[in-house]
């Protein structure tokens, strides 16, 4: 059984970026919590790691950024989508679909150029335990929005070629019928 819910079908290159992201956010999450757990357990002994912290900062906000390019995917945002489903397929219900994503595809433009320049100013910094550059943790600001922006992008594809919402999400293996 797989770890997430599978997402919609799609050529094999954005399956393998999908592939990657999820299989980050898994490691990012193991490693987390394999740190704090061994922080816990050093806690005992009067011991401390003395990076947990900003490790755990700096993974919580790539996994953060990275599930949002995972949930973008999928379609796994919360909507409210009482108006939209009112819509009559296939005409307006597309062209709501591809205004929606349009604007989504806008907000992430903007987060991965606004985000690059606040990572490209952090390489001056660094952090204060780990020593690593401010901008480690800021790069994970344009890449999942980046990544997200990929996965918007082939959804419009797919609303340009006339795909219905129902085939564009539906589980791998479910009938559309």
């Amino acid at each position: 059984m797989p770890l997430l819910p599978p997402g919609p079908a799609e050529p094999a290159p954005l399956r393998w970026l999908g592939l990657a992201v999820d299989t980050c956010i898994v490691l990012l999450g193991g490693a987390l919590v394999l740190v704090v757990f061994c922080n816990v357990v050093l806690h005992a002994f009067d011991a401390d790691i003395a990076w947990t912290t900003e490790f755990g900062e700096l993974v919580t906000v790539w996994t953060t950024f990275l599930g949002v390019a995972a949930a973008v995917r999928r379609n796994a945002h919360m909507t409210v989508t009482e108006l939209i489903d009112l819509l009559p397929e296939p005409q307006p219900r597309l062209l709501a679909d591809a205004c929606i994503q349009a604007a989504v595809a806008s907000v992430l433009v903007l987060l991965v150029w606004k985000g690059g320049v606040a990572a490209n100013a952090g390489w001056g910094s660094v952090l204060t335990v780990l020593d690593w550059p401010m901008a480690v943790q800021y790069l994970s600001l344009p890449v999942g929005s980046a990544i997200a922006l990929v996965f918007v992008a082939w959804d419009l594809l797919q609303i340009a070629r006339g795909v219905p919402y129902q085939q564009r999400y539906a589980p791998v293996g479910a009938s559309t019928a």
